[in-house]
Order: C-alpha cells, then sequence, then structure tokens
C-alpha cells in the first residue's frame, strides 16, 4: 500500500469509521448525552436564552445542561453571547457546529422513519 493510499484511509476517505480517529473523536461529542439533543435544538431556532434549551432538553438537570453547553462553547459548536444592555444570555451555533446540521436533518429523517 502507498503512503498516499494510508493517509487516505486513515484520514477515512475510504469510510473506514471503526478505525478513523475523527470519526470517533466526533462521537465522542455528539453522542455525549444531551449533547445531541442540545445541538439539534440550536439547529431549529436560534438564538436561544438558557431556559429554552431547558425546556427543549426538560430530562436533562440544570447542572448538567450548563456543563454540556461550556463543552460545546470550548469545542467551538457553541456560541454563548450576553446582550451589553440587558444581560440576557443566549446560545447559538457557531459557523462549526452549523455545518452538523444537515447531518442532523438526516438523523431526524431516519429517525421518523426507523426509531
Amino acid at each position: 500500500m502507498t503512503k498516499a493510499v494510508k493517509e487516505s484511509s486513515s484520514g477515512c476517505g475510504q469510510r473506514d469509521y471503526q478505525n478513523c480517529e475523527h470519526f470517533i473523536n466526533a462521537f465522542a461529542f455528539i453522542g455525549k448525552k444531551w449533547n445531541g439533543l442540545i445541538i439539534s435544538s440550536l439547529c431549529s431556532v436560534k438564538p436561544m436564552r438558557f431556559k429554552d434549551l431547558a425546556n427543549a432538553v426538560q430530562a436533562c438537570s440544570d447542572r448538567v445542561l450548563v456543563e454540556r453547553l461550556k463543552e460545546l462553547e470550548q469545542l467551538k459548536i457553541v456560541k454563548r453571547s450576553v446582550d451589553e444592555e440587558t444581560g440576557i444570555i443566549t446560545y447559538t451555533l457557531t459557523k462549526k457546529g452549523a455545518e452538523l446540521k444537515p447531518v442532523f436533518d438526516l438523523i431526524h429523517d431516519w429517525a421518523d422513519r426507523w426509531a
């Protein structure tokens, strides 16, 4: 196997998900409990206040929701903004996070059909 083919395989060019570090890393944060629902909620409405997210992900405690939002913010998936005049905090997806929308749309379509 040539070096170029090996590099392509390690970068998941051939869809070897089992051994793809990028795929594993993506699912480490997408698959973490509540993250998928948080990201999905932010895909459909923006910006969202904390209480709106808490209502969208009702089974998640406020403490865990705060932790997940901080983690997603560190990963540059979610952006936290504070309105200077009102002090209201809102959350939106970053460009990086917004690029997950088509993925979540496909998951929703699959779930409607099979789950």
